[in-house]
């Protein structure tokens, strides 16, 4: 049964990396929906991941060991994060090691590869996206612990399996600590992530962009693996924000019926969660970068006031 669990776990994680680009064609095609345009096909991302692997991969002169092995790098921290979280089920192997402060430090590691990167060649673009990349790092990170404290103080503890045990024992309620913690994850899911009013990932514009900043330089597999690395973060944050604070149906044992349930209401609420996100990303602009630490900021003190409101909540009782 040991052997069972494991090959699961195995599987678990791969269903995370081949279903996140699934997930950004399915915001795609509903920003295409709500700006009346002709949306592509829910399969546009593999076609673009399968072109890409195809082709050749070109790099500059001064391009050095690191600007080679960074996006393997990249690509394999985002996927270790992915086998942290769990997606459909809690009982398995990974459980044990699904601590969300490791999950944090991956994220780190990641965004550490990947600013060097942006650095290694020299261009301009590459430098200050780097330097973006880091400020909304140093920023974001602050803000996602809290978060993570808020959440463990009514599990006490920080293992993300632990948490959506202690969730599901509560029941359906609505805490204001659970509340702020929630808008802070949102707001800390779409910096992250570069999405709107953050980042915007469809444009190439030098005075917009950050992630596509540092990645400007890539080609081939190589860019392959740093999109197919973003996407997996989109899915990874969306996971978690299912998955923390709407537990409900997640998989508790193995048997095929629970599993079959647990992946059509996961699906269900990333469908949402994805339309819920297009439609923010149509009604905002891109923010002016220098307000972004002012953004980071509003999902810092939420997720400290839903921290401190569950310590006045327990002190009074």
């Amino acid at each position: 049964m040991n052997v069972l669990e494991w090959v699961f776990a195995l599987l678990q994680m791969a269903l995370f990396v081949v279903a996140a680009p699934l997930f950004t064609a399915w915001i795609k095609r509903v920003k295409c929906w709500l700006q009346n345009r002709r949306s592509p096909p829910l399969s546009q991302p593999y076609r673009d991941l399968r072109r890409l692997f195809s082709k050749q991969v070109l790099l500059a002169h001064t391009a050095s060991p690191l600007f080679r092995t960074a996006p393997y790098l990249v690509f394999g921290t985002t996927v270790i994060a992915a086998a942290v979280v769990p997606l459909i089920a809690l009982e398995l192997p990974t459980a044990r090691i699904a601590d969300a402060i490791v999950l944090v430090g991956l994220f780190g590691l990641g965004r550490f590869f990947l600013a060097l990167a942006g650095l290694d060649v020299g261009t301009t673009f590459g430098g200050m996206g780097a330097s973006r990349e880091m400020t909304v790092g140093a920023l974001a990170e602050p803000a996602m612990l809290m978060v993570i404290f808020a959440l463990a103080m009514g599990a006490a503890s920080t293992n993300l399996s632990t948490v959506i045990h202690s969730m599901l024992a509560q029941g359906l309620a609505l805490r204001p600590s659970l509340l702020f913690a929630f808008l802070a994850l949102l707001l800390v899911g779409i910096a992250e992530t570069g999405r709107v009013p953050v980042d915007n990932p469809a444009t190439h514009l030098e005075l917009t962009m950050i992630h596509e900043a540092m990645i400007l330089e890539y080609t081939g597999r190589q860019l392959a693996l740093m999109e197919w690395a973003a996407q997996l973060k989109l899915m990874i944050y969306g996971v978690l924000v299912c998955n923390l604070f709407f537990p409900w149906g997640i998989a508790q044992t193995l048997d095929p019926a629970s599993l079959l349930i647990a992946g059509g209401l996961l699906s269900v609420k990333l469908i949402i969660l994805g339309a819920v996100l297009a439609v923010a990303e149509g009604l905002v602009a891109k923010m002016r970068f220098f307000k972004v630490p002012v953004f980071l900021a509003v999902a810092f003190t939420l997720a400290l006031v839903g921290m401190l409101s569950f310590v006045m909540l327990e002190s009074a009782s």
